[in-house]
């Protein structure tokens, strides 16, 4: 059993790593990207939007909720809503 426990250790170590991290930003939008598929909020911070999250329904100045995931270094939008 002792064979098996460091090559386990080695693996969740490895599988976690490349794992995204998920989180939430709430703020006003200060840019919309079109071409780049790019939101920035006032905050300074970028996120970038898949196909599925339509931006054109946004506008600057509107507050916004976006839930995004870390993952290769960009913030990567999974939903994006106004705020309430």
């Amino acid at each position: 059993m002792r064979v098996l426990t460091p090559a386990t250790l080695v693996f969740a170590l490895l599988a976690g790593s490349s794992m995204a991290l998920a989180a939430d930003a709430t703020g006003t939008i200060k840019s919309l990207d079109m071409s780049k598929d790019m939101v920035t909020l006032d905050n300074g911070s970028s996120y970038m939007a898949p196909k599925s999250v339509n931006l054109s329904t946004f506008k600057v100045g509107e507050k916004v909720t976006i839930n995004y995931a870390m993952a290769a270094g960009k913030m990567d939008i999974t939903s994006m809503k106004p705020a309430t």
